[in-house]
């Protein structure tokens, strides 16, 4: 039997590290080779992660929700193998469960394999705080604590109890395993209560109701997680400043049920390729707000394409998959292209390069869109429109009251890059072609 430890690969430019969003798998499991593992995720995707050999699942790199640093080890297997693959697992001490943690530069380690990727945060990775690399753990069972002080005995645990060591300020190297070579939980707890330590922290459990006050406590993880940082990092740097305009869009909504009783194979149209088309037009005249602000560097940059990004919501959250070059679609191609990426998006079968890239961002809740919102900008984009309930009510035109079909858009903008005059008359722009619709297949 040989141990294959298969460390987590790059899977991103730039990543640093990547979470455990799910395991497919667990110790004692057999699994065949690129079976799932595990999936992973990073600022821009989640990626699926196959086995690279046929084994048994011995050690897995900690619980849902932790972080993994690139080139750590993520899954040991133990398998019939050639001698070869014992270069992978050179063993340290005596016992068959110590893993090497500094293979030889020649070890044949296996490469994870990214097999299917999802959507994982609303922003594309600019969006994201630049992830700092923790100092790496470069094996499963051999922990970093007690080996300066206790001479060169390795000590086993997982890198859970690792990490809780670490939080309560234990030295790992002076607490006893009561079973096997591996310090455990247990053994932890054990090791505070009669030391008179910290008061001993619980180990990582499920989401659980306590008590009578029927509290649930829920970790916030995988996109969840990048959500609220997105969020909170956005609101953070960027002073937003919103503009809400009116719109008539009684002549556009004729036109559209006109078209769709023609449409034969394509796609019905909604409202939403219309005003994609609309934010594209408008953009060629307002490139300042078709723009990325890199408000590290200190530069803007604007686009002569739009790379317009579509809030979608998913089971597991809001992402974002992008539109290519907007402008040079027509209102059935934007259809087609909207159905297909929220497809994709919902049934995580977006790519990597199809969730990243915006230069600015629609948002629309459909009928629950309200009368105003004030929707968070997609940083590091400068402009967000959003799109609000159409509403029929009486409408005075030129003395006379008429019944007509009302809408609202709410847009964000940065003011450290858009002034409000320029957000003013790039949401007039797309009024005055949502409202005169013709203009809209003008050149």
């Amino acid at each position: 039997m040989a141990r294959v430890n298969f460390r987590l690969p790059d899977i991103g430019e730039g990543i640093a590290e990547a979470e455990i969003v799910t395991w497919h798998v667990k110790v004692g499991d057999m699994v065949e080779e690129d079976q799932p593992v595990a999936d992973m995720m990073t600022d821009k995707a989640t990626v699926e992660m196959a086995a690279p050999v046929t084994g048994r699942i011995v050690e897995l790199a900690g619980a849902v929700g932790d972080q993994i640093p690139i080139g750590s080890t993520l899954v040991v297997f133990e398998t019939e193998a050639e001698p070869a693959a014992e270069a992978t697992a050179s063993p340290v001490g005596d016992g068959p469960e110590a893993i090497d943690a500094t293979p030889p530069a020649d070890a044949a380690v296996a490469p994870a394999q990214p097999i299917a990727t999802q959507p994982s945060a609303t922003q594309p990775a600019p969006a994201q705080p630049t992830p700092v690399r923790p100092e790496p753990s470069t094996s499963l069972g051999t922990s970093g604590e007690g080996a300066s002080s206790h001479g060169s005995r390795k000590v086993l645990a997982s890198p859970a109890v690792r990490q809780r060591a670490k939080e309560l300020h234990v030295d790992l190297a002076d607490v006893h395993p009561a079973a096997g070579d591996r310090v455990k939980h247990s053994d932890l707890d054990a090791f505070l209560k009669y030391s008179g330590g910290a008061k001993p922290a619980s180990a990582p459990s499920k989401p659980a109701v306590s008590g009578d006050d029927g509290i649930e406590e829920i970790k916030v993880t995988g996109l969840r997680r990048r959500i609220a940082e997105n969020m909170a990092e956005a609101k953070r740097r960027i002073p937003h400043f919103a503009y809400v305009e009116e719109l008539d869009v009684t002549a556009i909504e004729a036109l559209r049920q006109a078209m769709n009783a023609v449409r034969g194979e394509r796609p019905k149209l909604t409202m939403l390729p219309f005003l994609i088309r609309a934010m594209a037009k408008a953009a060629a005249d307002f490139p300042m707000v078709n723009a990325r602000y890199d408000d590290e560097a200190n530069v803007v940059s604007r686009y002569g394409a739009v790379h317009l990004g579509m809030a979608t919501q998913t089971d597991a959250g809001l992402s974002v998959p992008v539109i290519r070059d907007a402008q040079a679609h027509d209102v059935w191609g934007l259809a087609a292209e909207i159905v297909r990426l929220a497809d994709a998006t919902r049934r995580g079968k977006a790519k990597r390069e199809e969730l990243s890239g915006s230069t600015i961002t629609l948002t629309s809740l459909g009928a629950l869109g309200g009368i105003v919102s004030t929707p968070v900008i997609n940083r590091p984009e400068v402009a967000i429109v959003g799109v609000n309930r159409m509403v029929e009510r009486p409408v005075v035109i030129e003395g006379r009251i008429e019944v007509r079909k009302m809408m609202n858009l709410s847009s964000s903008f940065d003011h450290r890059v858009v002034d409000g005059m320029d957000a003013a008359k790039f949401i007039q722009a797309i009024k005055k072609l949502i409202e005169v619709p013709a203009l809209l297949f003008a050149d």
